[in-house]
C-alpha cells in the first residue's frame, strides 16, 4: 500500500512539473534582468568547460545572463510560440554582452519564447535592458581576488542606479562566489519591486569575487 501511495505522489508531482513549462507566450507580469559576473562563473565552471567566454581577450565583466518573463509568483518557461527561432547570426551577435552564442540560444529557448516577441525583438529588448542598468565601474578596477559581503555588491548597484530601491534587486551566490545580480523590471523596463520568490539575497559575509582577466 505504501509503495502504491508513493508512486501516486511521484506521478502527481511529475505531472505538475511537466505543466510548469509550455505556457502561452506573452502572458507574464514583469521581467527579471539577470547579470552574471563572468570571472566568477569562469572560476566555478567555465574554465573546466574550456569556455571561450573565459579567454582574457574578451575582457568580460558583468554579462547578460538573461531577461526572464516572470509571474508575481513563479515563472513561465519553454513557452508555445509561433515565432521562428533565432538564426546563428543573431545569437552570435549577442556574444558581446552574453559571452557565448550558446547562452543566447538557450535564453531564447527557455525564456524568450515566453516574451511574446520575435527573436529579433527579444534580443533587442534584452540589450536595451542590459544597457539601461549602470554597472558599477569599481568592480572592473580589482586586480586580485577579494572576499566581500554580498550586500556590498547590492549597495554598489543601488548607488550607481538611483532609480533602484532595495526591493527591486537581489544578489545571489553559488559555491562561495558572488553569482548574479537580478533586477526586476516592468514590461517597459522600468524598475519594479520583485516578487517574493525572486528576492533571495545572499547573506554571505565573505563571498569570493574574482578580477577581470
Amino acid at each position: 500500500m505504501l509503495r502504491w501511495v508513493l508512486a501516486l505522489v511521484l506521478w502527481v508531482f511529475g505531472t505538475l512539473a511537466a505543466q510548469a513549462d509550455g505556457e502561452k507566450a506573452g502572458e507574464f507580469d514583469y521581467y527579471v534582468l539577470s547579470l552574471s559576473w563572468s570571472p566568477n562563473w569562469c572560476a566555478r565552471e567555465g574554465d573546466a568547460r574550456g569556455s571561450d567566454q573565459c579567454d582574457a581577450r574578451h575582457d568580460h565583466g558583468w554579462i547578460l545572463h538573461g531577461l526572464w518573463p516572470q509571474f508575481h509568483q513563479g515563472w513561465p518557461a519553454f513557452c508555445r510560440t509561433p515565432e521562428a527561432p533565432p538564426s546563428r547570426t543573431m545569437t552570435r551577435e549577442m556574444t558581446d554582452i552574453q559571452g557565448s552564442s550558446g547562452l543566447a540560444w538557450h535564453q531564447w529557448k527557455k525564456h524568450g519564447t515566453c516574451s511574446g516577441l520575435s527573436a529579433v525583438d527579444y534580443y533587442a529588448l534584452s540589450r536595451r535592458a542590459y544597457e539601461g542598468i549602470t554597472r558599477p565601474a569599481i568592480f572592473r578596477k580589482l586586480d586580485a581576488q577579494v572576499k566581500l559581503p554580498a550586500s556590498v555588491v547590492e549597495e554598489a548597484f543601488l548607488k550607481a542606479n538611483p532609480n533602484l530601491e532595495r526591493d527591486m534587486i537581489t544578489v545571489t551566490c553559488n559555491q562561495g562566489y558572488i553569482e548574479e545580480v537580478r533586477l526586476c523590471l516592468s514590461l517597459d523596463l522600468e524598475p519594479v519591486p520583485c516578487g517574493r520568490d525572486v528576492i533571495r539575497d545572499c547573506t554571505a559575509k565573505d563571498a569570493l569575487f574574482d578580477p577581470i582577466r
